[in-house]
């Protein structure tokens, strides 16, 4: 019975591990291709809100007797154009995006040192510090390089986020086979 089980985990082991190797593949591949992955991103995002829209309409006729019913159509208006003009117009949205993602991490940066000196007289307030020193200046080249960063900033950075998941998960699957080989080397002896 414990080989059966020992079997059984260890091929959850092998798939995590195979999925961790794609996703770093396909993390590789968006990081090799930014302009590719971010229009991908950007068609992405253009779906998700197009869908939402459809729920939130869906949702508003549901509950059109408990009030709120014109705001609930208008939201519901609102996400499904947005994601339709993102569909439609690509460039744009690219351009929107990029915009919003170096106004948010300006915005974020400058917040994070806040709350850095903020948080000063405790141990280790440095790494705050340099966690909103990194992102003002994430957001600071984006934004003084836009437009010109558009086209790749936003599938590069999903790229890195992918490719770290993937290695992530690669270490992880790679540490579970090493604990259960030495489980099993350790129950036979």
């Amino acid at each position: 019975m414990t080989s059966n089980i020992s079997g059984d985990i260890n091929k959850g082991i092998n798939n995590s591990l195979l999925i961790g190797i794609l996703v770093t593949v396909l993390g590789i591949i968006a990081v090799a291709l930014p302009s590719v992955s971010t229009i991908f991103a950007e068609t992405w995002i253009a779906l998700i809100l197009i869908s939402s829209g459809a729920a939130k309409l869906g949702y508003a006729f549901q509950t059109r007797n408990e009030g709120g019913f014109v705001w609930k159509i208008l939201l519901s208006i609102l996400y499904f154009a947005t994601g339709v003009m993102l569909f439609v117009y690509p460039f744009t949205g690219i351009l929107t995006l990029t915009l919003l993602l170096g106004s948010f991490l300006l915005t974020e940066g400058v917040f994070e040192l806040i709350l850095a000196f903020r948080l000063r007289p405790q141990q280790n307030w440095t790494w705050a510090l340099g966690n909103g020193i990194v992102t003002l200046v994430l957001g600071a080249m984006i934004w003084f390089q836009w437009p010109f960063d558009a086209p790749w900033v936003i599938g590069t950075l999903v790229g890195v986020s992918v490719l770290s998941t993937g290695i992530s998960r690669v270490m992880l699957s790679l540490n579970a086979r090493s604990a259960l080989n030495q489980s099993n080397s350790t129950t036979q002896a």
